[in-house]
């Protein structure tokens, strides 16, 4: 599975807004839950008001019985952390290793591909000119291509990807030759 595709299936809602999860992050970066708690802890100055929440008892308990990869959150004394983009951004500058750095990079690809997938439908959604639709659909069909592509050597396929949004029907065919 391709590390932007994996990193977009961790990226959830919470408070109306965009977290990932300590938990995920920390399987993510290859370090302990506790290492990624500890950099919060020891640099607070880094961490201002909107950059992480802490979850509260019920929304713990929200997120185990909604992802089976939080039933090891289920009997935890601490309560996770979910960290938003301005959060990631400013925990990357603290963990230093390779697979951090790669990762980091990663995020900040896949935040900015679903920011953009985003806008590019707020627009389909308002526009009525078919020229002015017509390259917005194509970038945006470019875009779920990126977040879903799998990275497989494949042999002259067609995808169909199909969304249907509450004011538009996106439909992107995706065709690719042998690696």
């Amino acid at each position: 599975m391709n590390i932007i595709k994996h990193i977009e299936s961790r990226i959830i809602t919470i408070e109306d807004q965009m977290v990932m999860i300590d938990a995920d992050l920390a399987e993510l970066y290859e370090v302990a839950t506790r290492d990624i708690n500890k950099a919060v802890k020891n640099n607070p100055e880094k961490f201002p008001k909107g950059y992480f929440v802490e979850l509260t008892k019920n929304e713990k308990n929200e997120l185990v019985e909604n992802f089976h990869r939080f039933n090891k959150l289920k009997h935890s004394t601490v309560q996770p952390k979910a960290f938003t983009e301005k959060g990631l951004y400013m925990l990357a500058t603290i963990l230093k290793s390779p697979v951090a750095t790669q990762t980091t990079l990663a995020i900040i690809e896949t935040f900015s591909k679903i920011r953009e997938l985003g806008r590019n439908v707020q627009l389909l959604s308002n526009e009525k000119n078919e020229e002015t639709k017509k390259p917005l659909l194509q970038k945006s069909g470019e875009l779920i291509a990126e977040i879903l592509d799998d990275d497989l050597n494949l042999s002259e396929t067609e995808t169909t990807i199909e969304i249907n949004f509450a004011v538009l029907k996106f439909k992107h065919t995706i065709k690719r030759d042998k690696k």
